[in-house]
């Protein structure tokens, strides 16, 4: 990075280190914002959208059956922007036989980003959104999988930098903070959080989550950390009743918009540019929550009358409640999800194949596995998220 690079000083300076190279020194948030029709229209819209998923949430007696499969397409998306390949049938069959040694990093690093997440929703009952809460993210985001070499749960005590694949310091695009400002930085950024400001809550989100990325306070997994904190702030502000909304399918969708608008940001001074992308994003993926949330709804009121028609047992609506969370089932997996015998689980499974509700997926006579297709396909509508095929 170079001085010249730094066109405005908008949102922030470039420094020189001692050792010769320069590091950008981002200013405390939040900035002037010229708010202009364009802005207000998309501000106006993002909160209409988001107010009627949020409306719509309040009225399910059993939230979890759209939340659960839209914090794992999360999962897959925003980890695949870093670079991560894993598809959403990975995930599933990984949650439905985890021990199976044919599963790869790439889906472990997912099911990481999704403890990581389940973990950051039932924390905020005790811990607010807060430094603290963004290092015991980044422990599980990072356990066990190969970042656990970048200093998990601990924010980095040395330089970082951000450009292409094998730049040194002196080529990086973009150069966070050394560590002293890195600490300032993000003491102002938990303030902020937690400020009383007239700045609308969204607008304080795209913020926040470009003010994180600037930062860059992990020596890996800051891209997954900053969007995880966007979906926990929706939650922790009373946005959203649920997790309902995830902005990394549009972020992925826009990955060159994107990183550019990141960088925008901190090299011109485009605040107002950066709001009004992740405007759209709220705007376009709470809308396609809603479409997903009633498509789900639908779906379940078919299956349950389905099975009633057919005077199956109530173990196989259990099950079939089951299979909103997660649509990849093993005969283990829902003895010990529902609390039943193996054998009334496989009776349960057997009444859905009939029903064609099921598919078997492995075409083995043991461990077999089982999918909800119609399920599967409500969560992997687009072409770019929708492999859900086992590899």
């Amino acid at each position: 990075m170079k001085p010249e690079d730094i066109q405005s000083s908008r949102a922030g300076e470039a420094s020189r280190q001692a050792t010769g190279y320069w590091a950008y020194i981002p200013k405390p948030l939040a900035p002037e914002l010229a708010y202009s029709p364009l802005l207000i229209r998309l501000l106006d819209e993002a909160r209409g959208t988001l107010g009627e998923l949020a409306g719509l949430g309040r009225t399910l007696p059993n939230p979890w059956i759209l939340v659960r499969p839209a914090v794992r397409r999360e999962a897959v998306l925003s980890s695949r922007i870093e670079g991560t390949i894993s598809t959403l049938g990975d995930l599933y069959r990984y949650e439905a036989e985890p021990q199976d040694a044919a599963h790869n990093a790439d889906v472990r690093e997912v099911h990481n980003y999704v403890v990581a997440l389940e973990y950051g929703l039932e924390r905020l009952a005790t811990l607010p959104v807060s430094l603290r809460l963004m290092r015991e993210l980044h422990e599980r985001l990072m356990r066990g999988v190969r970042g656990d070499h970048a200093l998990p749960g601990e924010f980095r005590t040395t330089q970082n930098w951000i450009g292409p694949p094998g730049a040194m310091l002196a080529e990086a695009t973009y150069v966070p903070p050394p560590v002293a400002q890195m600490n300032e930085a993000l003491n102002a950024l938990e303030r902020y959080v937690h400020a009383d400001t007239d700045t609308p809550p969204l607008v304080r989100l795209a913020l926040i989550h470009v003010q994180f990325e600037m930062i860059h306070p992990f020596v890996d997994g800051n891209g997954r950390v900053g969007r995880l904190l966007i979906v926990l702030l929706l939650v922790h502000w009373g946005l959203l009743p649920q997790p309902l909304l995830y902005l990394s399918a549009f972020f992925e969708r826009y990955r060159d918009d994107y990183y550019r608008g990141l960088l925008d940001v901190s090299h011109r001074g485009r605040w107002e540019e950066w709001v009004e992308f992740f405007l759209r994003g709220v705007r376009e993926q709470a809308r396609d929550a809603l479409e997903s949330a009633r498509a789900v709804i639908d779906l379940r009121e078919k299956y349950r009358a389905m099975v009633t028609g057919a005077r199956a047992s109530r173990i196989t609506l259990d099950v079939v409640e089951a299979l909103f969370a997660n649509p990849w089932v093993s005969a283990p997996m829902l003895r010990d999800r529902i609390k039943v015998t193996f054998r009334t689980a496989q009776k349960a499974v057997d009444e859905l194949v009939k029903l064609g509700i099921l598919r078997e997926m492995t075409g083995r006579q043991r461990y077999r596995i089982w999918q909800a297709y119609d399920i599967v396909q409500i969560h992997s509508k687009e072409k770019r998220d929708s492999e859900v095929g086992a590899r």
